[in-house]
């Protein structure tokens, strides 16, 4: 345990920041699934919009440092051609 007061404020802070980080992360996965879901259900209205969210929680993500750039890109990239791919069907 800390002793020192600035060790205690940065407990504070970290506990802060991680849990401000899990609830992100939960955003992005639950986007995710959301726009999986109505793909599947084949609802092309909400997997649109889905998309949207998606897109930008996972933007978010990136510029917070929480999910790596490569990864950001290749999740969008995959949900929108699923997307698109309903269009053609």
């Amino acid at each position: 345990m800390a002793n020192v007061a600035n060790a205690k404020k940065k407990i504070k802070q970290i506990n802060k920041r991680t849990l401000e980080h899990t609830m992100l992360k939960s955003t992005v996965k639950n986007a995710i699934k959301n726009t999986d879901k109505a793909i599947l259900a084949g609802n092309r209205e909400a997997a649109e919009r889905y998309l949207k969210l998606a897109i930008k929680s996972l933007d978010n993500a990136k510029s917070k440092g929480l999910v790596h750039k490569n990864k950001v890109d290749r999740e969008k990239s995959r949900l929108t051609l699923k997307v698109n791919k309903m269009e053609v069907k």
